[in-house]
């Protein structure tokens, strides 16, 4: 029988240098370092917040995120309000971070939800958005889910 209460617990991501993608993550997403390991071979950092495990990054990876490979397409998180969708789009221009596309777009042609599209030092996409907020602005993919092809 299928679990009844079911809800996502954390993320792990494979990554290529530790202390990199964790000062970005903690920087970009206000994520509290939980827990570490430094011993050589098992470098890995539990990042979250308000006591909640989030995402876990493992210093495993020998190579850049392949979006071709099969695995993780993405990492996406919500905020309340695109006001802070924004915030975090200055963040990222601050460091230089490659985006998917120009702005805040929507999730779709007509779609009132929406956020910025971008990859993190290993090439990782990830997602930030909010509910509403991108109501009148033109989709990039058209009618194809925006987040389903960056």
């Amino acid at each position: 029988m299928a679990p009844t209460a079911l809800t996502t617990g954390h993320v792990g991501l494979s990554v290529t240098d530790l202390d990199r993608s964790r000062d970005f993550y903690v920087r970009v997403f206000g994520f509290e370092v939980v827990a570490e390991g430094k011993e050589e071979g098992r470098e890995f950092a539990f990042l979250g917040r308000e006591g909640k495990l989030l995402v876990t990054l493992w210093q495993q990876a020998g190579a850049p995120f392949d979006k071709g490979a099969s695995g993780l397409h993405h990492l996406s998180f919500q905020v309340d309000d695109i006001d802070q969708v924004r915030a975090a789009e200055s963040e990222l221009l601050e460091l230089a971070v490659e985006f998917a596309y120009d702005g805040v777009v929507p999730h779709g042609e007509g779609a009132a939800s929406g956020g910025i599209f971008f990859h993190d030092p290993d090439g990782i996409r990830l997602e930030i958005y909010a509910p509403t907020g991108a109501e009148g602005v033109p989709a990039p993919a058209g009618a194809a889910p925006t987040c389903g092809f960056f």
